[in-house]
């Protein structure tokens, strides 16, 4: 068994105890204005990864440059992995590659904890990987737990490139939020709220 294995919610959930709430879980969103680099970018990007219309033309094309922008953010303080084995514990199913983790460390060879943000990239709706998201949000926190770094909350991402959905692990309990946020084009005030939340669980460990 491996996260991809994990296809709900449901399975998720029973397989880890968690309780699931659906909840608005930015009311208040923040907004950071992306980099003229990062806007340029996307005003290259955006209609050749939408035209091209598969996942991997949106992950090169729109998600990895918004991570990349995070890392800036913070002067390179943290690291960015893209498709990464992350094997914390093989017989629980919590094993395999991630997509996109973010780490609160600078070291960029290996895995280090703390591991703050999981990003998961599909070609489907945001809904479809949303249990693979958690599980790889379980096996970041176990992580942490291993190495004496106790986070408060995981945070997580799933992602089509154009549409985005943000999840919350704190304890047992996983917060997905009811708003998607859709970027409709390099000037769409989403891009500031999605860089605001993927800096949150950053600026609480006071890296900013």
């Amino acid at each position: 068994m491996a996260y991809s294995d994990f296809k709900t919610i449901n399975q998720v959930k029973a397989k880890f105890d968690l309780t699931i709430n659906l909840i608005n879980l930015f009311p208040q969103s923040e907004q950071i204005e992306p980099s003229d680099y990062l806007k340029m970018t996307l005003r290259r990007n955006l209609k050749v990864a939408f035209d091209n219309d598969t996942e991997k033309a949106r992950s090169e094309l729109i998600i990895a440059p918004l991570l990349i922008e995070i890392r800036e953010m913070f002067n390179g303080k943290i690291s960015l992995f893209s498709g990464r084995d992350f094997n914390v514990d093989a017989s629980q199913g919590l094993n395999g590659f991630c997509d996109y983790i973010l780490s609160a460390s600078p070291f960029t060879l290996e895995i280090e904890s703390p591991v703050v943000t999981i990003v998961e990239a599909k070609n489907e709706s945001t809904t479809v990987g949303l249990g693979q998201c958690i599980a790889e949000m379980v096996a970041a926190q176990r992580f942490n737990q291993a190495r004496d770094q106790m986070i408060e909350s995981i945070y997580g991402a799933v992602t089509t490139g154009r549409v985005w959905r943000f999840l919350q692990l704190s304890a047992q309990t996983v917060a997905i939020d009811n708003e998607e946020l859709v970027i409709e084009d390099a000037d769409d005030i989403n891009i500031s709220k999605i860089l605001a939340i993927l800096s949150q669980p950053i600026q609480r460990l006071h890296l900013c």
